[in-house]
């Protein structure tokens, strides 16, 4: 690991309260690049249903981990915490200070606390997607639930992949998926965490704006060209809240009015994890996003902390 010179600023929490707007104005002001830590961002083309920033908005400012797989690919914790700590570093040797910015819960924690991950085996991996295949996430979380109670209780019971990944954690280690949890201290590099939320109202009445925009902007366009690039056959990016329910509609599941409806419902429930991951780490700062003094009260508690 790097000397680090300066300290890194993460600017973290639940979707649709203002995180990209103040990152971008704090690597303005601080003169720093910008690392993503938005999972779905890291896909090339899922640009609306991510609300990922144009590039003509983001000032001149760097970005990594933007458009960096194709949605065939699979996005993972622990490749993403090896090419984004990467950046990080990368940046403070070049004496720029590293602005940090999404939700995606434990691409944060992967990337800011001693987090090593168990390895991993194909043959075993391979038969728990199996089971997963032939028993839906039902029979997964059954399995779980034989293995690991607590893992099944923490894990939410339509996270399929998740919890295939925790019975191979268990069954090549022998021990509670907990036990692979990371180690929360002091963050690395000494980051200072911003927590950005703002009143549920407000909140619900924002997600349900930008669920309105990206279907009225292309969002189902979007979702049509990346089939043709693959989409359907990735193992995460069809599963983004958006794009899964756009698919639904395709296959006839259900219409389009609806796939809006349930995405706004899956994103109200996403900011629902968001807050209960996020508000359980107390060193956190949080800030009210809708306060008119937000960057000047970012500012002084980077100065301050």
């Amino acid at each position: 690991m790097v000397a680090v010179t300066v300290r890194p600023v993460a600017v973290i929490g639940p979707t649709a309260t203002g995180k990209s707007d103040l990152g971008l104005e704090l690597a303005h002001r601080l003169g720093g690049e910008i690392v993503n830590i938005d999972a779905m961002q890291l896909y090339r083309g899922m640009d609306i249903g991510t609300a990922k920033l144009p590039p003509d908005q983001r000032r001149g400012i760097v970005h990594h981990q933007l458009d960096v797989l194709d949605v065939t690919e699979t996005a993972t914790v622990a490749r993403y915490q090896q090419s984004a700590r990467a950046d990080v570093e990368d940046i403070v040797r070049r004496g720029l200070v590293p602005v940090i910015v999404g939700g995606s819960m434990m691409y944060v924690q992967s990337l800011l606390d001693d987090w090593e991950f168990p390895a991993t085996d194909p043959d075993v991996r391979a038969k728990w997607e199996a089971v997963l295949a032939e028993r839906g996430v039902g029979g997964v979380h059954a399995e779980l639930t034989r293995v690991d109670p607590q893992a099944a209780a923490t894990i939410l019971p339509t996270d399929g992949r998740r919890m295939v990944r925790a019975l191979e954690v268990v069954e090549l280690t022998g021990r509670p998926f907990a036990a692979s949890a990371p180690t929360i201290g002091e963050p690395r590099w000494g980051t200072v965490l911003l927590g950005v939320d703002r009143d549920t109202a407000e909140l619900d009445e924002r997600i349900g704006l930008r669920t309105d925009l990206m279907f009225e902007h292309g969002l189902v366009e979007e979702v049509q060209s990346l089939i043709e690039s693959g989409l359907r056959e990735g193992v995460t990016a069809p599963r983004a809240i958006g794009y899964a329910q756009v698919l639904a509609a395709f296959d006839g599941e259900y219409d389009l009015a609806q796939a809006r409806e349930r995405t706004l419902i899956g994103t109200r429930r996403y900011v629902r994890r968001q807050r209960s991951w996020f508000r359980r780490d107390p060193r956190v700062h949080w800030l009210d996003g809708a306060r008119p003094d937000l960057v000047e009260l970012a500012m002084t508690t980077v100065e301050r902390a």
